[in-house]
């Protein structure tokens, strides 16, 4: 698959630019953010003229903190800018429309902010995901970078990995989710020096960085085997919808936000059809096991958890041979869609 790489929009101005960064770092706070303002206005709200604004944030630490007061976060705005809207909840009202390209012959997952209302645009690039075998489980790592897939890099976002049955699956996340919280004591956890720079494609710079465990992911036992849908439950710890883009370049107070509950809407047998069916609303249009729709359910061993039958919160679908729609709002972010949707792919010896 070519061009998948993500161009470098990020990239800060060098150390060795010092006298390039005081020139424009000298402009008043006032007239940065009236040209932050006018750029976001005159035709930035989506991609791509919306890399302006990535580009205005990355001249300087003026720029940056004029960019971080004008660009509102992800679930106000209902738009990504950042690398750091890749961690924030989705909106409320509606949802993100993304998709996933699969390439089988790398074991390569590719995920696109979707820029038209078609499933087939070229889409905005925003994660890539590889499958590696390692052991008993299956790992999918997760990169802001398509070319750069090692958990060493500074474009690592996080895992996700199965177990031997690939059946249960955890979310493996690189930032802490909130004061405290333990990193995973799996062999490929490590912490890296952070960096002060834009230029890096870390989401939070200023926090180290680890394998926290921010999520679960089972299938259960399906009695008609390849011929019936799937069952699925999610536990998830979701990230807050106060989060903006201006706090995460700050050192800060992470709270936990309580734990969210998902289990797959059950779909309805067509008899004429003779298929289990779901209305994706036509985001959908190809039959596949892989489909499904998460919606909030109240669980009672997590007495925070809110059932919710009627809102879609994730759905999942094939539209082409390696194509899929990935629609998420809030409380998910695209990286724990992502990861979730990652896991519907391989095969799962104790449900089929």
């Amino acid at each position: 698959m070519a061009a998948v790489r993500e161009p470098r929009e990020e990239a800060a101005v060098g150390e060795g630019e010092g006298e390039e960064e005081v020139r424009w770092g000298g402009l008043l706070p006032e007239l940065v953010e009236e040209v932050v303002r006018r750029v976001e206005a005159s035709g930035g709200e989506r991609w791509p003229a919306r890399k302006d604004l990535v580009s205005c944030a990355c001249v300087c630490r003026r720029w940056r903190e004029a960019a971080a007061a004008v660009v509102r976060p992800l679930p106000e705005s209902g738009r990504i800018t950042f690398p750091s809207s890749l961690k924030q909840p989705g909106p409320k009202d509606f949802p993100i429309q993304c998709f996933v390209k699969r390439n089988k012959k790398k074991s390569m997952f590719y995920l696109y902010l979707g820029l038209l209302n078609g499933t087939m645009d070229k889409g905005k690039f925003l994660m890539a995901a590889r499958r590696f075998r390692r052991g008993p489980h299956t790992e999918y790592v997760i990169s802001l970078d398509a070319d750069d897939l090692s958990q060493g890099s500074n474009a690592y976002v996080g895992k996700l990995r199965s177990d031997f049955w690939g059946t249960n699956f955890k979310i493996y996340d690189n930032q802490p989710p909130y004061d405290d919280a333990k990193t995973s004591s799996t062999r490929s956890s490590q912490r890296f020096g952070s960096t002060h720079r834009f230029g890096s494609r870390r989401i939070c710079p200023q926090i180290s960085a680890g394998n926290f465990n921010v999520g679960q992911i089972s299938y259960k036992y399906n009695l008609l085997k390849s011929r019936g849908p799937r069952r699925m439950f999610c536990t998830m710890e979701c990230p807050s919808t106060q989060e903006t883009w201006e706090n995460s370049l700050k050192t800060k107070s992470l709270r936990c936000t309580g734990t969210t509950v998902l289990r797959n809407k059950a779909p309805r047998w067509h008899e004429h059809l003779q298929c289990w069916c779901l209305n994706f609303h036509g985001r959908v249009t190809v039959a596949s096991v892989k489909n499904f729709q998460l919606v909030a359910t109240a669980d009672p061993s997590h007495p925070d958890s809110v059932g919710d039958e009627e809102t879609v919160i994730l759905q999942f679908g094939k539209v082409d041979s390696n194509i899929f729609t990935m629609d998420y709002r809030q409380p998910l972010s695209a990286f724990q869609a992502f990861a979730i949707c990652l896991s519907s792919f391989g095969t799962k010896l104790a449900c089929e």
